[in-house]
């Protein structure tokens, strides 16, 4: 007796949509960014406009927000804040620009200093300050070494560069910092086909310098104008760094924010916020620029 089987076509399983995956794979991390991030945001928007979960109740209202500009903490904080992170990111993009070209430039030497470069990044930023403060403050290295070579009478003749009214040492943190990931950006956008388009520009007679300008800078316009927003971003809303390098007064808003949640009068707590609030939206309006232009790069 023979059993015959009905051959039958294997089924594949259903494939899941590729949108479908990433937002499985990101669900995690997003679920985590969106309860603290966003539970803080709307928090802080609530307390903002007056809402306080405490007696006595307070009325809802935008008082805040108007009270920020005539607030001379605040006023004076706005200066600064764009001051060092407009001057931060400038420097950084440019030094950033600059040493990813010179590194590429090394020939076989470029993996180490490649890897030097990034030695920076896994570093936190309260390291990078303390770090500031041990090199540039009066007490420092660099102002005994002056001393020591009799450029200044002594230590506290030395410039400061740490607790300056223009921010210096806050600057100086930075670029230290965002200056190797800008280069880390530019280096990856140079290994994407660029050396063939310079090979191209110079067969037709361009000049180092023509080539720099027509066909290097357009090529790294994007990566670079990406990287810069990120910077900007980071440097409008840091609190540590300020706080550890900045004066009291003026401060930056992040400090300033903080500066008024601290109050023992809790009627500064709405000022305080719409100050968070604001910031905040700065930081969005960063994001937002940052996603335009990885949408340009990778187009």
């Amino acid at each position: 007796m023979t059993v015959t089987r009905e051959l039958r076509p294997a089924t594949r399983p259903a494939r899941v949509p590729r949108g479908l995956r990433v937002a499985l794979l990101l669900a995690p991390a997003l679920g985590v960014v969106v309860v603290l991030f966003g539970g803080g945001f709307v928090q802080a928007v609530a307390q903002s406009v007056g809402y306080q979960p405490y007696p006595p109740a307070r009325d809802l209202s935008l008082d805040a927000y108007r009270a920020l500009w005539a607030d001379p903490a605040v006023r004076a904080s706005v200066g600064i804040t764009l001051r060092v992170a407009l001057v931060s990111t400038a420097a950084a993009a440019v030094l950033g620009v600059a040493a990813a070209l010179l590194v590429r430039s090394l020939g076989r030497t470029r993996r180490g200093f490649a890897a030097l470069l990034q030695v920076t990044l896994p570093l936190p930023h309260a390291v990078a300050a303390l770090a500031m403060i041990l090199l540039l403050a009066q007490s420092g290295a660099l102002s005994r070494v002056a001393a020591g070579l009799g450029w200044v009478d002594g230590p506290a003749d030395f410039p400061a560069l740490t607790q300056d009214a223009f921010g210096w040492g806050i600057i100086a943190s930075y670029v230290w910092k965002e200056a190797p990931f800008v280069a880390v950006v530019v280096l990856a956008a140079l290994s994407s086909g660029v050396a063939e388009l310079e090979d191209a520009a110079r067969a037709l007679g361009a000049s180092a310098a023509q080539r720099l300008r027509h066909v290097l800078l357009p090529v790294l316009a994007p990566a670079v104008a990406a990287a810069s927003v990120l910077v900007l971003a980071f440097t409008l809303g840091s609190y540590e760094v300020p706080f550890l390098l900045g004066r009291p007064f003026p401060a930056t808003l992040p400090v300033v924010a903080y500066q008024q949640f601290r109050d023992p009068d809790l009627a500064a707590r709405p000022l305080a916020m719409a100050i968070a609030v604001v910031t905040a939206v700065l930081v969005g309006a960063c994001a937002v620029a940052y996603l335009s232009l990885s949408e340009r790069l990778r187009g």
